[in-house]
């Protein structure tokens, strides 16, 4: 099975799941295909090597960001719920993908204290809530040069508007808002 091929199933495989269940924590909540095609073109013209990725899901994201890198490059996604870490597990197995990815399964905040190494890019795809409890840490491990995106930025603006407005303030950052899928919060860190 080709990456487009799989993808394509976890897409219809998301719709499904996200109409028929009604328990938030069991939603795939995935990405819109315009979004993962932004992302795609922005990290290969980045030539972008290491990647954060905050919520995993099944791994819909993860494929397209593994997908857009070279081979000695690494996505390390951070995903709370240990059902959900086994499924994406299975995803990327099946995409040939697995060696391209280092999967973390806990919270966002406990992962970023540890700030084992820095990223040219970092996807924010999970809980809205808590991104202004470890935005400073999220800065810390963004390279200079590199780029913070945020889904979710035009459906879900009221709940973002505080973290979007703190990024905006720091002079280190220029910053846009992408109308593609579901809205993209792009924040580029200028180079020191």
């Amino acid at each position: 099975m080709s990456i487009d091929e799989l993808l394509a199933e976890l897409e219809r495989k998301g719709e499904e799941n996200d109409a028929q269940t009604t328990e938030r924590s069991r939603k795939y909540l995935n990405i819109t295909r315009d979004t993962g095609q932004f992302l795609a073109v922005l990290l290969k013209a980045m030539k972008a090597s290491k990647v954060l990725e905050i919520g995993t899901s099944n791994g819909y994201s993860t494929l397209w960001l593994a997908s857009s890198i070279d081979d000695s490059g690494r996505v390390t996604t951070v995903e709370v719920s240990s059902d959900k870490v086994c499924e994406a597990r299975d995803n990327f197995a099946r995409a040939g993908l697995a060696h391209k990815i280092r999967q973390i399964e806990g919270s966002a905040a406990g992962y970023l204290r540890a700030r084992e190494t820095r990223f040219d890019m970092v996807f924010l795809d999970a809980e809205r809530s808590q991104y202004l409890d470890f935005i400073d840490d999220v800065m810390a491990v963004l390279n200079p040069g590199g780029v913070l995106i945020c889904d979710n930025a035009i459906s879900h603006q009221a709940e973002l508007a505080d973290f979007m407005a703190y990024v905006e303030k720091l002079e280190a950052f220029t910053t846009c808002l992408v109308p593609v899928g579901k809205g993209e919060f792009v924040a580029y860190k200028e180079a020191e």
